[in-house]
Formats: structure tokens, C-alpha cells, sequence
């Protein structure tokens, strides 16, 4: 999944004052002021994507979307191969037939590049898609556990210029929310990928 479409996700709060507020006595402020800060950080588009219901969705749409690379690979493979073939034999081809080919060359190029712009953005509209439907329900179970856990403040480190210099592995509630995701979501696991066997050699037969 190379291209994802980054989410951004962050509890913050805020301290509103009134004008009773600002009547506190000095020691009472400050007893007010002592109570701590607890702080997590989460990478929260990978624990959209880790999810089981993220893996199982990202995975059916790459099978969707499967025939269509396969099918640009196949393209790009030919298009590479009547290039060779031209640069081969430019030599003995006359300059009309020279010129005849490059253009056809061309011609394929220009309607491949067109296909795989095209599907490259068909694939990140569909991607987008999956993530903003899964964004709201992980969300909706980041506040819970966030609140559960006394966290008065979740920062999401996913993002490129995210302000985290440094983060503790105490600090990050990432495997935390997608464990508590699949749980609510109740959507299983999907199947680990069959690693071929290699190197044993079937028994001689007797």
C-alpha cells in the first residue's frame, strides 16, 4: 500500500475562562494548575490500515483492482520490448519505416501513461474511500480508550510534520486502540499468507 491518503486525528483540550473563574482565590488556581497531564501519541492512518477490518478491505480492494495492474504491467512489458526491438534494429531500417515505428512506439506510450494515470487515481479515490468510512469508527474508539485511560491528550504522529520530537514506548496507544477496534468491530483476523517449503525433498517412493 503505497499509496495512502494520510488522516490526521487529535483530542485536544481547552481551558475557558469567565469572569467568576478569574475571582479564585491565588491558592486555589494553583492546586487547579498542579493536576497532571497525561499524554499519548498514536499513529493513527496505521492503525486504521492494521486493523483487521482496514486488512481485510485494503485486500479486497487490491484483488479489485488486481486485473488492471496486471494488465499495465503486460503493456509496460511490451512497450519495453518494441523499444529493444526498434534500438536493435535501427540500423537496418530506412528511415521512413525508422519513423513509422517510433511513432507507433509513441502513440502505445502515450495511451499507457494516460491508463496509468488514470488507475493510479482510481486507486487512491477507492483507498481514500476505505479510510473514511474505518476513520470515524476508530475514532469513535480512540476517544473511549483515551477516556478510559485517563489521557487528557492523544497527538497523532502519523502525519509528516507532525510536532513529536520524542515519544516514549509507554506513550504510544497505537497496538492499544487497533487490539480495542477489533474487538468492537468483531471482524476476524485475516488468514496469515502459506509460506512455501523449501529445501525438503519429497521422501523417494518405495
Amino acid at each position: 500500500m503505497k499509496s495512502f491518503i494520510a488522516l490526521a486525528v487529535s483530542l485536544t483540550s481547552s481551558l475557558v475562562l469567565s469572569a467568576s473563574a478569574q475571582t479564585i482565590p491565588a491558592p486555589a488556581q494553583a492546586h487547579a494548575s498542579a493536576a497532571p497531564t497525561k499524554v499519548a501519541v498514536i499513529a493513527f492512518q496505521a492503525a486504521i490500515a492494521q486493523t483487521n477490518e482496514g486488512q481485510r478491505n485494503i485486500g479486497d480492494l487490491q484483488k479489485k483492482l488486481d486485473p488492471k495492474r496486471q494488465q499495465l504491467k503486460a503493456r509496460s512489458a511490451e512497450l519495453e520490448a518494441l523499444a529493444k526491438q526498434l534500438q536493435s534494429q535501427e540500423s537496418t531500417l530506412s528511415d521512413t519505416e525508422r519513423a513509422s515505428r517510433t511513432k507507433a512506439i509513441g502513440a502505445k506510450k502515450k495511451d499507457f501513461d494516460r491508463d496509468a494515470e488514470d488507475a493510479q487515481n482510481d486507486y487512491k479515490t477507492e483507498m481514500g474511500g476505505v479510510f473514511d468510512t474505518l476513520a470515524p469508527k476508530v475514532y469513535q474508539v480512540l476517544v473511549s480508550y483515551a477516556q478510559q485511560q485517563g489521557y487528557t491528550l492523544v497527538l497523532d504522529v502519523s502525519q509528516q510534520q507532525n510536532p513529536v520530537l520524542f515519544a516514549g514506548d509507554s506513550t504510544n496507544i497505537t497496538k492499544a486502540v487497533i487490539d480495542a477496534y477489533n474487538v468492537k468491530s468483531g471482524v476476524p483476523a485475516p488468514p496469515a499468507p502459506v509460506k512455501p517449503q523449501i529445501g525438503k525433498a519429497a521422501p523417494p517412493a518405495h
